[in-house]
Order: structure tokens, then sequence, then C-alpha cells
């Protein structure tokens, strides 16, 4: 089932997520659902707040549906290893047509559950290590207008404040 996702400034976009306790078929079912929204929002990644369930939860798939062995979920995820530096362009669902350029770390090492509740980890570089970051932060009630200048947020939020005003957010 496709579910609506959610825009800034959601309140659930900027709270941190509860953990996931419950590794049942109602988490099966919103891990499917997270794909096919995030599949039908032409995105590489979700996580649960963007669809408002405040759960620590998220999706990747870099392929873009053109390799299911590259989906990747991550439940209850957490960095526990960075390195390297890299300045990238990044978009989000949350926050149509809004782009910037994030510093992000260029490899990481992500420990995490997977949708049976079994201990994993996964290690990320460029666009998969941005992905990492970018969802779990995400998960931490951060947007990535909070990793940027004040100057540079500020001119993004009078465009969004335009455009709500204009009907068009």
């Amino acid at each position: 089932m496709i579910r609506e996702i959610m825009k800034y400034p959601e309140p659930v976009l900027a709270r941190k997520a509860k953990p996931v306790t419950e590794f049942d078929a109602a988490l099966e079912t919103l891990v499917a659902d997270m794909f096919e929204s995030m599949y039908a929002a032409e995105g590489i990644g979700l996580a649960g707040p963007q669809i408002a369930v405040s759960q620590r939860v998220t999706v990747i798939d870099l392929s873009f549906q053109k390799d299911a062995a590259q989906k990747i979920v991550l439940i209850n995820p957490e960095i526990v290893y960075s390195e390297g530096k890299l300045r990238e362009e990044e978009g989000c669902l949350s926050l149509p047509d809004i782009r910037a350029k994030v510093d992000r770390a260029a490899k990481v090492k992500v420990r995490a559950q997977n949708v049976k509740g079994e201990p994993i980890e996964l290690e990320g570089e460029d666009l998969l290590s941005r992905a990492f970051q970018h969802e779990i932060d995400h998960l931490d009630g951060i947007l990535f207008l909070d990793r940027i200048s004040r100057l540079k947020r500020d001119l993004l939020l009078r465009r969004i404040k335009k455009l709500q005003q204009a009907g068009e957010w």
C-alpha cells in the first residue's frame, strides 16, 4: 500500500523515532509499504517518520527496483564507524524539489537488525554511505536542512514558505 509522504514542517519529521520491539507480520507489512511508497515517489531511501510512523525503520534501494539484491532494510540502525568526508548535493522526499550540498562521512559502518530481528552490520561508501546517514538522521528527527549553513537554510526555508503561500507545498 502506498502511504502519504510527510512534507516539512510536519512535526513527526522533527521527533526522534521509537525503537522497534515487535518483529512480526505488521513490521513486514510496514517494510513492504515503505518500499512501495518510496518507489512511487521515485526515491532511493525512506524512513518511518516520513510516512508518519515514528519507528526506527528505514529502507534503501540505490538500484531503484532494478536489482532486488540491493534492497536494504534497517531496523533500529546506528552508525558505529565513520571515516572521510564527502560534500555532495542531497534531496529528500519530505522536501520535494529542494536540494543542497551536505557534508557527510565518505564511509560508514551501520549496525542494525533485519526484519526478523537478527543483528546485521553493513558498510557503505559514497552514495550508500550518504543514504545510510540521511535515513538514520530522519530517525533522529534531523533533516538535511539541519546540516547546512544557516544562510543556505534560511534561503531554502523562505522558498518553502513562498511555495506554501502559493498552495504548491
